[in-house]
């Protein structure tokens, strides 16, 4: 294929090792190290804590196979976009579409926002000036993707690396200088509706701490191999994130008893901290900081894809399905980051009720792909599916039921939200019959 940016096409140019890398650059971040305090003092049980965080990688597994039958059938860019419009139809396809890019254009801005509140914990010349760094940070980003796929992967591969390593020494640490912490006292555990109310809110936490897992999916087209490498990429990725997850939470809960574990913020910095003094505690600040910049990376890398995609169906403006001379979706990307950008201008209490809405979104945007694929089973029985999902219809009808559940959840924690996703589906349906019925957007 001719390297061109005037064909308009991704570069098949990445293999398994990026799978691999955007899974874990996609997935794990700052929630792991935030959320075992919440949930010990929700539920102060260790196996009980185990169990719940076992349950989500298995749904993470599950969930693979699905969205590998999705994406080796249908390959094209930006996931959950290309597998609703296949399977609902225009309407529904930009729906699903556009949220999935506005959610991660907001939690870019929140991201960087909160990525730069760690800067200048760690050097004070930055304190109080979050805004800058965020959007410095940001506009760092936007350049170096600039440089093309291969360079963004290779970064993604680098990063990923670095945040593995430096988990696994903080695994290490806390089960070499560990004393038992939460393991070696007697459970107390809350029983009847308390212990059901922690638990489900326990799992959104989980749920939300695993959101990610999918990531690779958005690079499918650019695969040089997919139904080869997909498969591998995939299954690695999630289950090395569940493995990070998992022992993070054994060696936590090694360290820390219970009362000190279900009043800390930050329980991994804790761990560190009682077990090597306070001056160790910039080390987590440190590694924050990092896991936030992968995850950005990695937004800035996929969200533009989602546009890319839409613009090519005639379902965004064509500007956006241009691709620079070294690979990238150049005007996607500027648009992406500058979006974000603005957003950032608005102020830490927009973004933080954006973010809210972005949350549910997400949720949403499992639902549309698990729809989907029951969906495309009926409607196109003859696709050809290069892979197919565990256990079709059980496995993608669980799936599906599950995930309403955990949108429920998502709208109980947070009512509002509800009222202004709303507002939302009504504001794009009335966009997309203005703009994307009668024509392609040539502009």
């Amino acid at each position: 294929m001719s390297k061109n940016k005037t064909t308009n096409q991704l570069w098949k140019v990445l293999g398994t090792g990026f799978g691999v890398a955007v899974t874990l650059g996609g997935t794990v971040g700052t929630g792991i190290l935030r959320k075992p305090g919440p949930i010990a003092d929700q539920l102060a049980n260790p196996y009980l804590i185990i169990g719940l965080w076992l349950l989500v990688a298995a749904y993470a597994l599950l969930g693979i196979s699905t969205v590998l039958e999705l994406s080796l059938s249908i390959p094209k860019a930006g996931a959950w976009y290309g597998y609703a419009e296949r399977a609902f139809g225009r309407y529904i396809g930009f729906l699903v579409g556009i949220s999935s890019w506005l959610g991660t254009v907001t939690a870019l801005a929140f991201g960087s926002y909160t990525f730069s509140e760690y800067v200048g914990i760690l050097f004070p010349f930055f304190e109080h000036q979050e805004n800058y760094v965020a959007v410095g940070t940001l506009a760092l980003l936007w350049f170096f993707h600039q440089l093309g796929v291969v360079m963004a992967g290779k970064s993604q591969e680098w990063l990923s690396g670095i945040k593995a390593l430096a988990l696994l020494a903080f695994i290490i640490l806390c089960f070499a200088y560990g004393s038992g912490g939460m393991w070696y006292e007697t459970s107390a555990s809350p029983k009847g509706l308390p212990l059901w109310s922690g638990i489900m809110t326990a799992l959104l936490s989980i749920f939300y701490a695993f959101d990610g897992w999918h990531t690779a999916a958005y690079f499918t087209e650019e695969n040089a191999d997919p139904v080869k490498s997909m498969p591998k990429s995939m299954y690695i990725g999630v289950i090395s994130v569940a493995t990070i997850y998992l022992f993070i939470n054994i060696a936590i809960l090694y360290v820390l008893p219970l009362e000190e574990v279900r009043h800390s913020k930050l329980a991994a910095a804790d761990a560190i901290t009682l077990l090597f003094g306070a001056s160790t505690g910039k080390w987590i600040t440190a590694f924050l900081a990092l896991s936030i910049f992968g995850i950005l990376n990695t937004q800035v890398m996929f969200a533009p894809r989602v546009l890319y995609s839409m613009s090519r169906d005639g379902l965004f403006w064509k500007k956006a399905s241009e691709v620079n001379a070294v690979g990238s979706p150049s005007f996607a990307t500027h648009l992406t980051v500058g979006i974000s950008c603005l957003l950032l201008l608005t102020g830490k209490n927009l973004n933080e009720r954006l973010s809210d809405i972005a949350t549910f979104f997400f949720v949403a945007s499992y639902i549309s792909g698990f729809s989907s694929l029951l969906r495309l089973r009926q409607t196109e029985p003859h696709l050809h599916r290069p892979y197919k999902a565990w256990a079709y219809p059980y496995v993608p009808s669980l799936l599906l039921f599950i995930s309403v559940l955990f949108l429920a959840g998502t709208l109980i924690q947070n009512p509002l939200s509800g009222i202004y996703v709303l507002f939302f589906i009504v504001g794009t349906y009335v966009l997309y019959r203005s703009l994307f019925t009668s024509k392609k957007p040539d502009f």
